[in-house]
């Protein structure tokens, strides 16, 4: 449980609801800034503005999965508001308190250092990331589907990266029948796309083998799929880019030669919000009760 746990969300998107949903559930005190337009009726829960006031003695900060831009401002469906964390808003904070957030900037990751205030990079974890894996997997089919005319099965499908999210994907993509040869980098990698009953080639060869690809799914956050490479795959073929922005996908080249290219990085919060809420909510209250924190230190 978390009674007598004090939390603040700022911000965020629909999966911010089913933090909402579980710290309310274990029984926290939280309070909602950037919920202006919020509708749903939820008991014992506060709103408030982003003031220092209003983060002194919180326990635990929430932030959305993008955390803050370059200058601090944070996101929020929920709300017309200009939302901005500053160092004053870091300051009020309990030494004791902990920022949650999905990936952090470097403006937000130096205000929590300055002050001397731990900062979780959800995204990070290898278990948000593998569960994250199963809807990224899925959305990334859902896409493929949506942008061909022809079937997942039988199809030539190349995952380049072989890490949490290109494992669920290839094996995914193979389930469905689909002809799969993963792109890695290492030697350990190569081995288990093999035992895996996978075609795994290095990188370092991606230009010899993407002349008959039909769906081209990138895990990698390098440019990877240069020009070269681009001048290489059949017209017909579907990139889908799922390496956070920019993407590993010269998209200028690819609009240019006609090979359509998707960027569609995030997907877990948009194509299965109530899950990817969940897993985060899980995966917060999981950290708070492991680690309990002191009270009453400002």
């Amino acid at each position: 449980m978390l009674t007598g746990i004090q939390t603040a969300l700022i911000g965020g998107d629909a999966r911010q609801l089913e933090v909402i949903h579980k710290c309310s559930e274990l029984d926290a005190s939280v309070t909602l800034i950037g919920f202006d337009n919020l509708q749903n009726g939820f008991s014992g829960i506060t709103k408030a503005e982003l003031t220092p006031e209003a983060l002194e003695g919180m326990d635990a900060v929430i932030l959305p999965a993008v955390g803050t831009d370059d200058h601090g401002r944070v996101d929020s469906l929920f709300s017309s508001k200009e939302l901005r964390l500053t160092q004053e808003h870091i300051a009020a904070l309990p030494k004791h308190a902990t920022i949650f957030t999905g990936m952090a900037k470097p403006y937000l990751r130096e205000l929590c250092a300055a002050q001397g205030i731990a900062l979780v990079e959800l995204f990070d974890r290898d278990d948000v990331a593998i569960y994250n894996s199963i809807p990224t997997a899925e959305g990334a089919i859902m896409m493929a589907i949506q942008n061909t005319d022809i079937t997942i099965h039988s199809s030539e499908s190349m995952v380049l990266g072989f890490g949490r999210t290109g494992i669920t994907l290839a094996r995914t993509l193979q389930g469905m029948g689909a002809r799969v040869s993963v792109g890695v980098n290492k030697p350990d990698y190569f081995a288990r796309a093999a035992e895996m009953g996978m075609n795994p080639f290095y990188t370092k060869d991606l230009i010899g083998r993407v002349s008959g690809v039909d769906f081209l799914y990138n895990t990698i956050p390098a440019l990877i799929l240069t020009a070269q490479v681009i001048a290489n795959i059949p017209h017909r073929a579907l990139i889908i880019d799922l390496a956070s922005k920019p993407g590993g996908t010269d998209f200028r080249f690819a609009e240019k030669r006609g090979v359509k290219a998707l960027l569609a990085p995030g997907l877990p919060g948009i194509v299965a919000p109530k899950t990817a809420g969940r897993i985060i909510a899980d995966t917060i209250s999981r950290i708070i009760m492991e680690h309990p924190q002191p009270r009453g230190n400002a």
